[in-house]
């Protein structure tokens, strides 16, 4: 049992609620005000989203989000500098929560000196600064959450980007049925006994290893390896079908519930190719031989956009719950500020 007097012992910032109350994001970022003033969408002829962490991840959520909707190459950059093909054509979306990540800058610096068109995401800080100097098109967010806790008001706010540039087709709906979908699974796994937490169990003492599938989840497998990172403070790896099927899986044949303790984690889909789905069951047999356990995750929704949403959500609440298991504070990030300071010294 999970009550809430042994969860606030260690969740310090109370992420808790923040997790449950996810569904604010969402509502901020569909009332959020959209002016983009200063882009031809005529002239695009590819897009980028530079960031590093949350907001990286909310830009590769949404290429899979869009897989099937958006007709622009778009990619997602977590570097210092821009791809060398991108120029005076291209659509750079500045990601950055707090404002102030150094890669970003970085990138924002050079996206400006080669002409690029330019949409600054933030709540502030230098890129905010910059924006308003450069005269550039700035969407605020709501503030006030630590950078990964705040995916629903990055993702959102970015498709609501795409959709106010008329890049994709109108998703209000979706969105409005994405608010009251997390409001109530947000009061379903913060009950005591939940799904999130069965979860949260079954992974405490191994070593997760996510798998999921290039170009349709991997965006879900990254984050939840993130989150496991970063909220658990446990190590966690992620790979992709079906790549992993030409190198990684020769790893598992010297692998054994005792030199190796760990769980795999497949991220299952309905839309899945159907030899997808095939390795997925081959490839589990194979792991299970060696007496590694094998959990799956899986959306029973209907629908493929409302599924990623469904399991990005699950995602963030068994590492919160893993963190609490672990009497592990799902706030701290002390090696991330420690590595920070040693950077601008």
């Amino acid at each position: 049992m999970t009550n809430k007097n042994f969860i606030n012992k260690y969740d310090l910032l109370n992420q808790f609620d923040v997790l449950k109350n996810s569904y604010e994001q969402i509502d901020y970022a569909a009332q959020n005000n959209y002016e983009i003033k200063n882009i031809n969408t005529k002239i695009i002829s590819n897009i980028v989203i530079s960031g590093l962490g949350g907001s990286a991840i909310a830009g590769e959520f949404l290429q899979n989000f869009l897989r099937d909707d958006l007709k622009i190459n778009l990619i997602v950059n977590r570097n210092y500098n821009l791809p060398k093909f991108i120029d005076k054509n291209s659509l750079v979306i500045i990601s950055s929560y707090s404002g102030n990540t150094e890669e970003t800058i970085s990138v924002f610096k050079e996206a400006i000196e080669k002409k690029c068109q330019v949409i600054v995401l933030s709540t502030g800080g230098v890129v905010k600064e910059n924006a308003e100097k450069n005269q550039l098109d700035f969407i605020l967010l709501k503030s006030g959450y630590q950078p990964r806790y705040a995916f629903f008001v990055s993702f959102f706010s970015l498709l609501k980007i795409f959709q106010t540039l008329e890049l994709i087709d109108n998703h209000d709906q979706l969105i409005k049925w994405a608010s009251e979908f997390i409001k109530l699974k947000g009061d379903e796994y913060s009950s005591e006994e939940n799904i999130a937490t069965l979860n949260a169990k079954e992974l405490i003492g191994f070593l997760p290893i996510i798998y999921s599938v290039a170009d349709v989840t991997n965006s879900v497998g990254n984050r939840y390896k993130c989150q496991l990172n970063e909220n658990a403070k446990v190590h966690a790896f992620c790979n992709l079908f079906p790549e992993l099927n030409h190198n990684e899986i020769i790893g598992w044949e010297t692998v054994t519930e005792n030199n190796f303790k760990s769980k795999v984690v497949n991220i299952i889909d309905d839309s899945y190719n159907a030899q997808i789905k095939k390795r997925f069951v081959i490839t589990t047999e194979l792991i299970s031989q060696s007496g590694i356990q094998v959990l799956e995750l899986k959306s029973k929704l209907g629908n493929f956009k409302e599924r990623l949403i469904d399991l990005i959500y699950l995602c963030d609440w068994i590492s919160f719950y893993l963190a609490i298991y672990r009497s592990k504070d799902p706030s701290e990030i002390n090696f991330i500020h420690i590595l920070k300071n040693r950077l601008s010294q």
